[in-house]
């Protein structure tokens, strides 16, 4: 089955919006907002898109695909009609919603994306057009069934802890697989349409463990070819956006809360956390730091703070409610072993700040800790550094331009933070001395850490991450309007392949049509993988396949063979009920026009005395790779890999085959690398 919507995804693209009943608007295609197998393309339809449609650009256009549009939605009462109407505005505080300021200005940028609020089914067109001419937005519309089970189910019981690297070690982390959640979180994905080091590393290990796929890097710059298309990694922390932090800075609001801390917090040192309620945070094992540095450094209590701001958590269950109340039980035993009166050791906010409260806390505080056991990019040492910075002169007066950061090592913004403290926030013992260190080292030291912090953040925003990303986006996509995307199967077995923009589909109509006109047909049948699925264990073919056979070798005007790598003993005892087939067995070396003939082959005197030196080759690394084998054959010797580790066995085939030639050098014979295996033939 050949879907259209990646066509329609393409003309979206290029500004061909179909004609609807009102020209004014652009009506969006429904393949943008509805799930489901879509019909397949005409010759018309595909010719539309070809490579002189392709050439009407006239500006350059960006799709930017996130979960969530970059918009606010309210329900609200028109005053005019006193109907209920939907009001959208822009989410300033979306990362998305900047990404323009780093790209051309005559760039168009449309978002495609599900919206925070539920909209009727009966709305749904009409907001798509509101959101289309007034936000060049796409909405994709999530029944609530599927949003509930793709985000909370898929993502947050399974991916999220995988890619945070936290196994199912006990049955409250694990649980049996559901799979209507996977299924939610595929149709959520047809719906709509991975980073950092170890994110980018893990992922190219699966590509090419689960795919089999190769990836070749150069300057800084990663491509995976898959189905004919190109796909990009990079690793681009992403940064903050330096106006709304700046706008915040100057928030009179800010301006009176830092007056308020300062005089709440007098004689303190205080150190910053900032983290929403989640599991990874490692919000735990900061509280029990901040305990362990104020009995090993006894002179800093009454002195030391923990202010540490929980945001409300993403996702929910069990897991979240346990550390929550893990969090605050410590701290209520902390504050009552090591407070006074006058005296709390650990603050915990748990209210949702706006963002110039946040910058008021972080402008007064010594130092920011980031203790997450895993994490992606995590902006909060970002904000830190710059609210610190300040704006003004008034701000540098009352802030001086110092800064501390405690980061901990699987945080993704860790390696672009060179002067913060590592830590492993497993180790709370170390994370306590990391602390204690970063209040306690000379001013000197801080300005020269918050200097090289600033320059490096102010000069890496977000809207140097979207110029970063655009430039990368244009190289990957160089050949992207001299090729056609074509989703090909069905629900898991679906692919988006890359063909030439002339690629016509060949259907059973154009087939028949072409072998009833000719006068002579000549059929060339592969074994396995077309006559017997290449996953089948017994590779005799059934009884309707040699029925099948035999009806076009009943045809005088048809020349029928099965060619195949197999040995001509196997494929004759197969196919002996097919008495007019012709047979190529070991990929032609030996040749039978049918079945009452013999066999021929085009090396009568070959010698084949090499087998004798390969064969020891091939036993000694089929001993030392789990999983492979030889394959013997009359005229070729073949080392199977398929069945090993991926990377491994790549690894050992490439040796073998360094190997072999050297010692095959002066034989009358080749070696060759394929899918999986190394073949060696006269």
């Amino acid at each position: 089955m050949i879907s259209k919507s990646y066509a329609n995804l393409l003309d979206l693209a290029n500004g061909n919006f179909p004609a609807m009943e009102e020209p004014r608007r652009k009506m969006l295609p429904r393949t943008m907002t509805v799930a489901g197998v879509l019909s397949e393309l005409d010759d018309d339809q595909a010719r539309s898109v070809s490579s002189d449609a392709l050439s009407n650009l006239t500006a350059d256009r960006l799709i930017v695909v996130a979960n969530q549009l970059p918009l606010k939605a309210i329900r609200e009462v028109d005053e005019k009609t006193g109907e209920l109407s939907w009001d959208f505005t822009w989410d300033e505080s979306s990362l998305y919603r900047h990404i323009k300021d780093g790209l051309p200005d005559e760039m168009e940028v449309i978002y495609v994306g599900s919206l925070k609020a539920e909209i009727d089914p009966s709305e749904q067109d009409d907001v798509s057009q509101i959101l289309l001419e007034r936000f060049k937005c796409v909405p994709a519309f999530l029944p609530p069934s599927i949003l509930d089970k793709y985000y909370h189910g898929f993502c947050k019981q399974y991916l999220w802890p995988l890619f945070h690297y936290r196994l199912p070690f006990s049955a409250g982390n694990g649980g049996r697989f559901d799979r209507g959640l996977w299924e939610a979180y595929v149709s959520a994905n047809k719906i709509f349409a991975q980073k950092t080091f170890d994110y980018a590393r893990h992922f190219l290990s699966c590509c090419s463990r689960m795919l089999g796929l190769e990836y070749e890097s150069k300057r800084g710059y990663i491509g995976l070819e898959y189905y004919g298309r190109t796909i990009g990694i990079k690793i681009m922390p992403s940064g903050i956006h330096m106006g709304q932090m700046e706008s915040a800075l100057k928030d009179p609001c800010k301006q009176s809360r830092v007056r308020e801390l300062e005089q709440e917090f007098a004689g303190k040192m205080v150190l910053l956390g900032v983290d929403d309620m989640d599991t990874f945070k490692g919000v735990n094992f900061k509280v029990l730091a901040m305990e362990h540095m104020l009995k090993s450094h006894r002179s800093l209590l009454g002195h030391a703070v923990l202010v540490q701001i929980l945001n409300p958590a993403r996702g929910k269950g069990r897991n979240v409610a346990e550390i929550e109340a893990e969090i605050r039980s410590s701290s209520e035993r902390i504050n009552q072993e090591l407070g006074t009166p006058d005296y709390t050791p650990i603050v915990l906010i748990d209210k949702p700040l706006s963002l110039p409260e946040k910058a008021a806390y972080y402008t007064i505080s010594e130092a920011a800790v980031v203790t997450a056991i895993r994490d992606g990019m995590n902006l909060t040492p970002y904000e830190y550094v710059v609210c610190r910075q300040g704006i003004s002169e008034s701000d540098a007066s009352n802030s001086p331009q110092k800064s501390m950061l405690v980061v901990s090592e699987f945080v993704g913004c860790s390696p672009s933070l060179s002067g913060a403290i590592r830590v492993n926030p497993w180790d709370v013992d170390a994370t306590a001395e990391a602390m204690y260190e970063a209040i306690s080292i000379s001013d000197f030291e801080k300005q020269m850490r918050h200097e090289k912090h600033y320059k490096y953040i102010s000069t890496h925003d977000v809207a140097y991450w979207a110029r970063s990303f655009y430039q990368d986006l244009e190289r990957t996509c160089v050949d992207h309007f001299r090729r056609r995307c074509w989703g090909i199967g069905l629900s898991f077995g679906f692919r988006v392949v890359a063909l030439d923009p002339m690629f016509r589909k060949l259907t059973s109509d154009v087939i028949m049509e072409a072998y009833e006109r000719a006068q002579n047909r000549a059929i060339l049948l592969d074994y396995d993988g077309t006559v017997m699925p290449q996953s089948s264990i017994d590779k005799c073919p059934s009884a309707e396949v040699i029925s099948i056979i035999n009806r076009l070798c009943s045809d005088p005007k048809n020349t029928v063979f099965v060619v195949s790598g197999r040995g001509k003993e196997d494929l004759a005892k197969w196919f002996a009920p097919c008495k007019r087939l012709g047979v190529a067995a070991e990929h032609g070396y030996f040749l039978r026009w049918s079945a009452d003939e013999e066999w021929q082959t085009h090396a009568q005197n070959a010698s084949f005395g090499w087998m004798q030196m390969a064969e020891p080759v091939m036993r000694l690394y089929t001993e030392a790779t789990d999983g492979s084998s030889i394959e013997c054959k009359e005229s070729a010797l073949v080392w199977h890999f398929q069945d090993a580790d991926t990377t491994f066995g790549s690894a050992q085939a490439k040796e073998m085959l360094d190997h072999l030639e050297s010692v095959l050098a002066n034989e009358p014979v080749v070696v060759k690398s394929g899918q999986c295996i190394v073949e060696v033939k006269p």
